[in-house]
């Protein structure tokens, strides 16, 4: 009986040993990937605006008054219309057009580096901008202009759909090959929509999808499509999308301070 039972016992401990070898379900997961060893694309490096549309509102200052294609409700319209650079540059706001919700309509350039196994940091030349974007729950106590922003790769994301001026035709852009970068942004400190005084308020807030193409001949583009709700100055959801390609090096970086003109 002895005899019997030692030869069981050796028959269990070959087969749990077997089993922790194979990785099977007794045995321990292996941790997940940080958000950076687990990116299903890259985002990273040095990428340059295409003013390939609104080049009028993005490539200058537009005239006070002229917001077209954003749906501001009336609260919205009468802070546009009294619009004063000079205010803005006598009380230090010459950055009103910089913050999360208006920099990445400017023509400027981008960079982007893992700061840390969690966290992107997206700098602009255009006003010397620097956003920090946090995988996780979002990080900060906000106020700035850059907000609080929280990430996450989203590799299911359905198609979003877009319009002009806030109407929606009926366009949808379809899922990117490989995934999406999702960032939500809060917190912000007022600011502007357009250099030219369109405004949105503290409770607004900043949905993006980055995605990359890599498209025939090399090139790479990123296109960041935006979605922003405001329930001080829009009537509903301000949408655009904004296209960006990839540069080889350092190249044309020139970091620039804010201006309101």
């Amino acid at each position: 009986m002895v005899r019997y039972w030692t030869s069981l016992l050796l028959i269990l401990m070959v087969c749990v040993s077997a089993s922790a070898q194979r990785g099977g379900r007794g045995g321990p997961s292996p941790p997940p990937p940080t958000p950076k060893a687990g990116a299903p694309i890259d985002v990273t490096g040095y990428w340059v605006a295409l003013i390939t549309e609104d080049w009028r509102y993005r490539q200058f200052t537009a005239p006070k008054g002229d917001f077209i294609s954003v749906p501001l409700n009336q609260a919205g319209k009468d802070a546009a219309n009294a619009w004063d650079p000079a205010k803005d540059e006598a009380a230090g706001q010459q950055c009103k057009a910089y913050g999360a919700a208006g920099v990445m309509r400017l023509p400027t350039r981008l960079h982007i580096t893992w700061q840390d196994d969690n966290t992107l940091k997206l700098e602009t030349d255009a006003g010397t901008q620097t956003r920090t974007l946090h995988f996780g729950a979002a990080q900060g106590v906000g106020g700035d202009w850059q907000g609080v922003s929280a990430a996450h790769w989203d590799t299911s994301r359905a198609p979003v759909g877009t319009g002009f001026g806030g109407i929606d035709f009926g366009f949808e852009f379809p899922p990117p090959p490989g995934g999406s970068l999702r960032v939500v942004t809060t917190k912000l400190r007022p600011g502007y929509l357009r250099k030219n005084g369109v405004p949105y308020g503290a409770g607004t807030e900043l949905t993006e999808y980055f995605e990359r193409f890599d498209v025939p001949g090399g090139d790479s583009l990123l296109l960041v499509i935006s979605e922003v709700t405001d329930p001080q100055y829009l009537r509903f959801p301000f949408w655009t999308s904004t296209h960006y390609k990839k540069q080889n090096d350092v190249t044309g970086w020139n970091p620039t301070p804010c201006a309101t003109r």
